[in-house]
């Protein structure tokens, strides 16, 4: 296992990350299988482990929690909050009365005294940034968290977020979540130079690509993953983009065996050959999934390779840009874009 400074904080973390989503209802998962898995992580070198409150609506953080006890202090613990935790309105969102509750409701769901880093799972275009960091900050100063950072904002959010730091003399984010993978290199082109130009680690999720990377999705071969049952669009290859999926993935495959590498090993050693990128988290649902991804681990690309790869996929683009989560919300709703 590689290490790398997260950012500009000092602390050394694997450059993969355990994520937990999958732990729970999500991904079928009991107790017994997320320790399990968490153990093997550990042993293999994973020191940061990432999860939200909303991963099966506060279970994934429970399990976390109940796996990590008497080892708390050897792991990097991440968690997330702004997305909906039931039906109330204002159990969601960024602003201080909701992050004050929510960071405790963690604490208590994992059952340690802190969280090295806090993230916020999206943008919250109801809420200032001033509100949100001074929030932010006084959590960290009462030792409820370490760091905190963001996820999924799009390039002029984050900048706008350090800028706001900065005037209002607050602490400011210190990482960025971003989706990221050879199939959808979209942030390359701002995103990622915005979190180098701020010095931000930069935790990247879906490395895979929902699992289109992973060496089970090929041309005439029926798809069939947990995922295509929930988001269903995202793998129906009668669709355009899909389809052009599918075309890259064929190319890859050649490329990976040629390389002696398993499409595992190329999607996942793409993510941290960038020098934009400090870590890729994993998100396995079984202990099968996280052994062939732990493989990827030490996996170095050869310029050659990531050359080749250009070719497949050029740098900054998407192959799907309708699966974009940092779209501007004017673009997504007509009222916002209509005097």
């Amino acid at each position: 296992m590689q290490y790398r400074s997260l950012g500009r904080t000092g602390v050394q973390v694997s450059t993969l990350v355990l994520g937990a989503m999958n732990f729970g209802s999500i991904g079928k998962t009991t107790q017994d299988q997320v320790t399990a898995m968490i153990d093997v992580a550990l042993d293999g070198g994973i020191n940061l482990i990432d999860t939200a409150d909303m991963y099966s609506q506060g279970e994934s953080e429970r399990m976390v929690g109940k796996a990590v006890a008497g080892r708390r202090d050897d792991i990097v613990l991440a968690t997330k909050a702004t997305m909906p935790m039931g039906d109330e309105r204002n159990h969601r969102g960024s602003s201080r009365r909701w992050l004050v509750t929510a960071v405790d409701d963690s604490l208590r769901r994992l059952n340690v005294d802190h969280i090295d880093l806090y993230q916020m799972h999206r943008w919250d275009p109801d809420t200032g940034d001033g509100e949100t960091l001074s929030a932010l900050t006084d959590l960290q100063r009462a030792g409820k968290i370490r760091y905190f950072g963001s996820s999924t904002f799009p390039a002029y959010r984050i900048v706008q977020a350090q800028w706001a730091a900065r005037e209002n003399r607050l602490s400011r984010y210190v990482t960025e979540q971003p989706a990221y993978s050879i199939l959808q290199r979209g942030i390359e082109a701002h995103v990622l130079p915005a979190a180098e130009e701020y010095g931000l680690g930069v935790l990247a999720w879906s490395p895979l690509a929902s699992g289109w990377l992973s060496g089970a999705i090929r041309a005439n071969r029926e798809i069939s993953t947990s995922r295509s049952v929930m988001l269903p669009d995202r793998f129906d290859t009668t669709i355009p983009a899909n389809r052009a999926k599918l075309d890259a993935v064929e190319k890859l495959a050649v490329l990976a065996d040629e390389a002696g590498l398993s499409m595992i090993q190329l999607a996942l050693g793409f993510v941290t050959a960038h020098p934009g990128v400090t870590s890729a988290i994993i998100g396995p649902r079984t202990p099968d999934h996280l052994h062939a991804q732990l493989a990827a681990a030490d996996t170095v690309l050869s310029a050659d390779l990531l050359d080749a790869i250009d070719t497949i996929v050029a740098p900054g683009i998407d192959l799907a840009p309708g699966e974009k989560f940092d779209t501007p919300p004017a673009l997504l709703d007509p009222a916002l874009r209509r005097r």
